[in-house]
């Protein structure tokens, strides 16, 4: 584990995203609460609280912290049958809280896959990444807009050149 002894203190704070993607009918259940596990979405969120908080005990090499603040929204999006999934961190202390907002997200999503199972194997979890992070020596980073992986995907089917060399451009600042 590194020794984080001499660094200074400072608020720290993290954003991670997640999505879950199941059919329209799971997302049915889910909104009108007919899961036979309870309700999916605070139970999802209470898991991400929890699983924030024992980062440190999941993760080797990850150090234990006093987290100050936790905050999960899992947003349904009818559109692309899916639930999106955002965590935020922080902490006043010597390490960044990235690992804790990614685990948030993660078990959130998770959690999500186990209550619904019974109804849907096919659900498909993913698209897990940082968003955001401020405090510490290393400054801030700011991920540019998320690209999807079907996005990604698109970009060999996109007939139009130009079309195609903006979403490569989209890609690739994405990836920095």
């Amino acid at each position: 584990m590194v020794d984080v002894t001499a660094k200074a203190q400072t608020i720290r704070k993290a954003k991670a995203r997640g999505i879950v993607k199941m059919d329209s009918q799971t997302l049915k259940l889910i909104e009108k609460g007919q899961i036979a596990k309870g309700n999916v979405l605070t139970t999802a969120k209470i898991a991400g609280i929890m699983a924030a908080k024992k980062t440190g005990e999941l993760i080797p090499l990850c150090h234990p912290l006093e987290l100050t603040g936790i905050d999960i929204n899992l947003n349904i999006d009818h559109k692309n049958s899916q639930i999106v999934i955002d965590a935020q961190v922080q902490i006043a202390g010597k390490t960044g809280v990235e690992m804790e907002a990614l685990t948030a997200v993660s078990i959130a999503a998770l959690t999500i896959y186990d209550m619904c199972k019974a109804v849907n194997k096919k659900i498909v979890i993913g698209e897990i990444m940082l968003l955001e992070k401020s405090g510490g020596k290393s400054g801030t980073f700011v991920r540019e807009t998320p690209i999807s992986i079907t996005e990604c995907r698109e970009i060999g089917k996109l007939n139009n050149p130009a079309k195609r060399r903006v979403m490569r451009l989209k890609l690739q600042k994405y990836s920095e």
